[in-house]
């Protein structure tokens, strides 16, 4: 029997990798409180003055809390509906039914088709409702994705048919199982839904530009846009404004890691 190879080489490895991803966001971060030029030779490690300049700047120069309050709220809707609806679809293509076949295939040739192809429809659709320029209108196309559907459907597959055949005898309908039964035991597929669906809606440019009308509904993308126009000397103050736009995004991410990973590798190794 072969001995284990040792596993420190790998860690070291991995920890090098690290540092060198990290590397890009500390510049940032110490172009934010140091307001250093980035092109300065030889560059420094540490900051030499750190203020917060920068960030009053940005705080000052736009209206920041109205687009951050936009951004969290479309985000809300995002991943509430995210959570609900790829739920229900991915419990529904964990059954068997006439069509199934077609309806998973018309999903991934679906996935091939860019937003932008779409756009134009989807607008027209969310005038047609009378949501324009407003929370859930910009949300609309964000509420489901087809990525989250399919992790929903790998996560459900693997809990034991005869929990579901038990609740069904108890008398339980179909939504109460997937609420008491499904998602309790499908912590990592939520987490990857909410997660996805608030990194996808947090960023997302080009269906707030199209969609809102007033400078009060325009969410932090379009305020960097804004920033940038207001702004000659961008450097430090641009940092500043990514960092105050990544934080929420990297806080969520590094409080359910773990389940995130766990979420999209569910089933990768089934059969």
């Amino acid at each position: 029997m072969m001995g284990r190879y040792p596993r420190w080489p790998i860690h070291f490895a991995l920890i090098g990798a690290g540092i060198v991803m990290l590397v890009p966001f500390y510049w940032v971060l110490k172009t934010s409180v140091s307001g250093e030029n980035i092109y300065a030779y030889p560059p420094s490690i540490v900051p030499r003055h750190i203020h917060p300049f920068f960030y009053i700047d940005v705080w000052y120069s736009i209206p920041f809390a109205r687009y951050f309050l936009n951004s969290v709220a479309v985000s809300i809707i995002a991943v509430v509906c995210n959570v609900a609806f790829n739920a229900m679809a991915g419990y529904a293509l964990t059954h068997g039914f006439r069509g199934k076949n077609a309806v998973m295939l018309l999903f991934l040739s679906c996935m091939m088709v860019p937003f932008q192809a779409t756009i134009i429809p989807a607008y027209l659709i969310t005038g047609k409702l009378g949501l324009l320029d407003s929370w859930l209108g910009l949300a609309l196309p964000q509420c489901s994705t087809i990525i989250c559907i399919f992790v929903f459907k790998s996560s459900f597959d693997a809990v034991p048919r005869s929990l579901i055949d038990a609740a069904r005898i108890d008398g339980l309908p179909e939504w109460r199982i997937i609420w008491h039964i499904m998602l309790p035991l499908s912590r990592s597929a939520i987490a990857t839904n909410v997660i996805l669906a608030f990194i996808w809606s947090w960023n997302n440019f080009l269906w707030p530009l199209i969609m809102t009308r007033s400078a009060d509904m325009q969410t932090l993308p379009l305020g960097l846009a804004r920033f940038l126009s207001y702004q000659e000397d961008t450097t430090g103050a641009l940092y500043a404004f990514c960092i105050m736009v990544l934080a929420p995004g990297l806080v969520l991410f590094l409080m359910a890691q773990k389940e995130f990973i766990q979420g999209l590798t569910s089933g990768a190794t089934k059969g």
